[in-house]
């Protein structure tokens, strides 16, 4: 398991921390986040979607879930499932509203799925390995459950850049990292990541990543949006990463 900036007492707490955040927020509905965005820019949708048995794990309260569930051509099913029982709900009731009926919903653990191997052809997995007490494991099981030929489209913080200095900053002052109150926040690197998919017997086929972002203390950081381009060399400084891989 690699370090976290938190104790490891915190992540105990984890579930009752989730369920309380869920249940103050509504419906991500527009899906429009930096890594949604991503991984919408690099989804094949003959190839990846249409027809397809699809795994949303951590889907929160099922925005992109619900946006997959909208697409002309959409999945033959979608399982959409998140460690929040309060996500969970929240996701159903809307996907009930709006007549999205083809999703299953379901409370899971992105540690220890309870599917069996090569289930899915499809599995996406938004800012979530970072926040797990181990996130190898986590991407192992991503990979477990896919099928042969079948892709991942994983998202992850990327802490080369501006912000992974502000953090070591922040250890040299003693003070804890957080990212929006998550009590477990793991420091992963984009090559790390990208090493630990390939270990799970999978082939990566896209690294990409947005993000620039200038920390100041006490306020919210700056995004230095023209550091975007060119992304081939500031992809590897940028947050917001995705990698997408195919299972061998």
């Amino acid at each position: 398991m690699e370090s976290s900036d938190a104790p490891a007492s915190v992540a105990a707490h984890s579930k009752d921390v989730y369920e309380t955040w869920h249940e103050q927020h509504e419906v991500d509905a527009t899906a429009d986040s930096p890594w949604h965005r991503l991984v919408q820019q690099y989804l094949n949708m003959p190839r990846d979607v249409t027809g397809k048995r699809v795994l949303e794990i951590a889907c929160g309260r099922g925005g992109f879930t619900c946006w997959l569930a909208r697409q002309p051509h959409p999945p033959s099913g979608i399982v959409a499932s998140d460690f929040a029982y309060a996500a969970v709900k929240r996701g159903q009731a809307y996907a009930r509203e709006h007549k999205l009926d083809d999703i299953s919903w379901e409370v899971g653990d992105i540690q220890a799925l309870a599917h069996p191997d090569a289930s899915f052809d499809t599995v996406i997995s938004c800012e979530t390995v970072e926040h797990v007490p181990d996130s190898r494991r986590a991407i192992n099981e991503l990979a477990r459950v896919l099928k042969p030929g079948g892709r991942l489209f994983l998202t992850a913080p990327n802490y080369m850049g501006m912000l992974g200095l502000y953090r070591f900053y922040l250890r040299l002052r003693g003070r804890v990292f957080t990212e929006v109150g998550q009590p477990i926040n793991h420091f992963l690197l984009l090559p790390r990541t990208r090493s630990w998919i390939s270990r799970a017997g999978l082939r990566v086929e896209k690294v990409d990543a947005v993000g620039h972002y200038l920390p100041f203390p006490g306020r919210p950081p700056i995004e230095l949006s023209f550091l975007n381009n060119p992304r081939v060399l500031m992809r590897w400084f940028a947050l917001h990463a995705l990698i997408v891989a195919q299972k061998l």
